[in-house]
């Protein structure tokens, strides 16, 4: 009687998550919630359309950390789920791009309030003004202590380790990219209100408006194209990719790499499909266990073919 051929079930799910992150993103979302209201009431109590639109404008941050949280309680949530052929990870990734979108239009908000204000300037009511913005300050500072990368920062043990990036979790970078934003355009609304209050510039509020908007554009297409680039799985650059093909050009038989594709499976973690030609006796195990010395390629499926196969 002829047996169903048995089928060898193996997890994909390369990427252990960042709990931590996540927890503190939770409470910096929780922190820039506040802020905002604040602003928002006080800039309808004190009628100051600056703490208004600051306001306001706080609220995509908070939006784009809500995100961030989400995007973790997702992952973890569908990481047992088969319908992720190589785990959940990329649900962060996406949460990151979307969150560098939003950034963009942030920095589109800005400049074109900014060069509205240049125009048209209104009557700043800066003793009001002035303490809001400094505890809204205080309250990026704390959130981006909370969301800076710092325990991440390992490689592993290989002859290339120089050539390595730093193993970023790109949602908890778009988080604090958005903090740091926002911190920035606190400082610059400080400088602005006390020279427009002890100086008389009002102009340089909407002047380094501009400059923030600019600033924040920069560091938002850079994240994008961070994002993106996992995203696309667009990794063939990486030096990676080079220590795969000299350790393929290494194996005890000549072989002739007829296709090879790497992308990201998790933070500083790959797969690799490879495909060989070899007349020569060559099991796939063989080339998995050569691999297996550079412990960030975590999933390798290797084809061997004849030259004489049809």
């Amino acid at each position: 009687m002829k047996t169903s051929p048995s089928i060898r079930i193996h997890h994909h799910q390369f990427d252990e998550g960042n709990p931590l992150a996540q927890k503190r993103i939770l409470i910096a979302t929780i922190l820039t919630a506040v802020m905002m209201l604040l602003e928002v009431i006080g800039g309808w109590i004190f009628n100051s359309m600056a703490l208004l639109a600051d306001g306001w404008h706080m609220s995509s941050h908070m939006l784009a950390l809500g995100l961030a949280y989400f995007a973790y309680r997702a992952a973890r949530h569908y990481a047992q789920d088969a319908r992720f052929s190589f785990g959940t990870w990329k649900i962060e990734i996406l949460a990151g791009y979307s969150s560098a979108i939003l950034l963009m239009v942030v920095a589109a908000f800005m400049a074109f309030h900014s060069v509205e204000r240049l125009f048209n300037p209104v009557q700043i009511h800066y003793n009001e003004a002035i303490p809001i913005a400094i505890l809204g300050l205080v309250v990026n500072l704390i959130c981006a202590w909370l969301l800076h990368d710092d325990h991440h920062h390992h490689h592993h043990h290989h002859s290339h380790e120089e050539q390595h990036d730093h193993h970023h979790d790109l949602n908890q970078k778009a988080a604090f990219m958005h903090v740091v934003a926002d911190a920035v355009t606190s400082v610059l609304a400080i400088v602005a209100l006390f020279a427009g209050k002890w100086m008389g510039w009002g102009f340089l509020d909407a002047l380094l408006g501009i400059v923030g908007a600019v600033l924040v554009g920069k560091w938002a297409i850079g994240l994008m194209k961070e994002t993106g680039q996992t995203l696309l799985d667009a990794e063939m650059d990486h030096p990676v990719v080079d220590e795969i093909r000299e350790i393929l050009m290494q194996l005890p038989v000549d072989v002739d790499v007829t296709d090879l594709h790497v992308w990201k499976v998790g933070k500083g973690q790959f797969s690799c499909i490879v495909a060989l030609e070899t007349s020569q006796a060559l099991s796939a195990d063989e080339v998995r266990q050569a691999l297996s010395i550079h412990e960030e390629i975590v999933h390798v499926s290797v084809e061997i073919n004849s030259p004489d196969a049809a």
